[in-house]
């Protein structure tokens, strides 16, 4: 049965209920399904967590119907870090993974997008496009001119993600004047099959849904793929430039600010 939107709420997460929750929901889905893992992760309590949880702000779906003392009422998260708080911590997530140098220098605002993660029994219904309403919210009330994070497939097998990788290199790269690259010794390069041998639907099948979406809205990549061992994912790097988005989401944006 889809969910009901009247039985959600969506907010920024300010009570450390909220917070733990979401990390609750992260660690169901890059630890037990996924089957990835990291330095901070508390596997007695099930918390999937990571040094940049205290600054960043983490956008929280909430099934209004489940009993936060079980942590489980968050049912989607999205982490969002502005450029700005970047600045003061030092990084933004992404650095580990990829050279951002072109994007600090390019003078826009920024905003990174991360652990993006729903409850399998959400998925496909109201609650994705609910977030992204939120997100256009808070894009909106920063000014956030580029929106930018990485993007994971399952797995390390790059022969198996060649078509999808390769037809992400050819088809939607980076402006030079923005793009990063991904880093040693993570880097995997995309260019793997030639663009005239491709075939659009043997790259799309294994294409995650998540990246088809950030396509839809004229998303582009990065230089290079980057493997990461760790959480077993092979992820790239996307990003959105408000200025340079299709006429029809851009219209979308815009009719939220008129309606603000």
């Amino acid at each position: 049965m889809t969910p009901d939107p009247a039985w959600f709420d969506i907010r920024i997460a300010t009570s450390d209920i909220d917070l733990t929750a979401a990390q609750r929901l992260r660690y169901r889905v890059f630890i037990e399904e996924l089957g990835g893992d990291g330095p901070l992760v508390d596997h007695d309590r099930r918390l999937e967590r990571d040094a940049f949880d205290p600054i960043v702000d983490h956008l929280v779906l909430i099934d209004t119907r489940r009993d936060p003392a079980g942590l489980d009422h968050v049912v989607g998260v999205y982490r969002l870090l502005p450029g700005t708080r970047a600045a003061t911590f030092g990084r933004f997530y992404c650095d580990d993974e990829y050279d951002l140098t072109r994007l600090r220098q390019s003078g826009r605002t920024l905003l990174e997008l991360g652990r993006s993660c729903v409850d399998p029994a959400y998925r496909g219904g109201s609650g994705m496009f609910l977030l992204w309403n939120a997100l256009a919210d808070y894009v909106l009330d920063l000014g956030i001119e580029i929106l930018f994070g990485v993007a994971s497939f399952h797995g390390t097998d790059i022969q198996a993600l060649a078509p999808a990788l390769s037809w992400l290199h050819h088809h939607h790269l980076a402006p030079p004047d923005l793009r990063p690259v991904a880093r040693a010794p993570g880097f995997q390069r995309m260019d793997l099959i030639a663009r005239q041998a491709l075939q659009r639907r043997s790259a799309m099948v294994a294409m995650p849904a998540l990246i088809k979406a950030y396509l839809r809205l004229g998303g582009v990549v990065g230089e290079g793929a980057f493997v990461d061992r760790a959480f077993n994912t092979t992820d790239v790097f996307l990003l959105m430039d408000t200025a340079a988005m299709s006429d029809r989401h851009r219209k979308f944006y815009q009719d939220r600010w008129q309606g603000a």
